[in-house]
């Protein structure tokens, strides 16, 4: 048996497949179940909280309904995730005056001063499964 388990072991290092895990998302004081959740799950500093412009980006819109979102197969590294409430579903983050009027939401939750948190204050790592991260939502209007 340990012969079969070191046999896979060396075909899963030869073929280059790289170890993945996998990540449950839990969205906590959502203010209604209207509308969506819109979240973005990237591993680029550049394209966080927006992934506009990140290929890899991995994006899931859900019915707000719906608290809990697992990602699976994620390659070991360093990501961050964005929520948004979109709870009139029409596709963005609707501000007035710059301020946010629906829900929103980064993992690890950090304090949120003027603008969206940096990459470094929503990271976090997938090196082993499951990882969990529970993202409270935060509304200002």
């Amino acid at each position: 048996m340990r012969r079969l388990g070191a046999a896979l072991t060396l075909v899963a290092l030869t073929t280059g497949a790289a170890p993945t895990g996998s990540l449950d998302v839990r969205i906590d004081r959502l203010r209604s179940a209207k509308g969506v959740l819109r979240i973005c799950l990237t591993a680029d500093p550049k394209n966080f909280p927006g992934c506009v412009d990140d290929a890899r980006a991995i994006t899931r819109s859900v019915p707000a309904s719906e608290h809990e979102v697992q990602f699976s197969g994620l390659p070991y590294g360093q990501y961050a995730i964005a929520v948004i409430h979109d709870a009139n579903n029409n596709a963005k983050l609707d501000t007035l005056l710059g301020i946010p009027r629906e829900g929103f939401g980064f993992s690890r939750n950090p304090t949120i001063n003027f603008g969206p948190p940096r990459f470094k204050s929503a990271e976090f790592g997938v090196e082993s499964s499951p990882v969990t991260q529970t993202i409270e939502m935060r509304y200002f209007l």
